[in-house]
């Protein structure tokens, strides 16, 4: 099973200055980035759409690219959408708001 899933991630650094947190969140986004899978950025969470295990694989490498990044502690929030016959797109979601 290994359909199209949507994962929102929030990335919350621990302990560090707010141009430090927001930075570990910019390296962040530059590896979901860097993924290739499609994502949106919105002000509380970044949305990723993705074949389940790419993303996961994501997820590792986030948390291996803040903590080389100066990130000792952080959360990180997520919300998975997942269905065993079908893929989760998140057009499907937000499609009709898009201008």
């Amino acid at each position: 099973m290994n359909h199209t899933v949507n994962l929102a991630i929030q990335m919350l650094p621990l302990r560090l200055p707010k141009e430090e947190t927001y930075r570990i969140v910019d390296v962040a986004i530059a590896e979901i980035n860097k993924s290739g899978l499609k994502y949106v950025v919105c002000p509380f969470e970044t949305v990723v759409e993705g074949p389940y295990n790419e993303v996961m694989q994501l997820l590792e490498n986030i948390q291996n690219a803040c903590t080389e990044a100066g990130a000792d502690e952080f959360i990180i929030n997520m919300k998975l959408h997942r269905a065993a016959a079908e893929d989760m797109k998140i057009d499907d979601k937000i499609g009709k708001y898009k201008e």
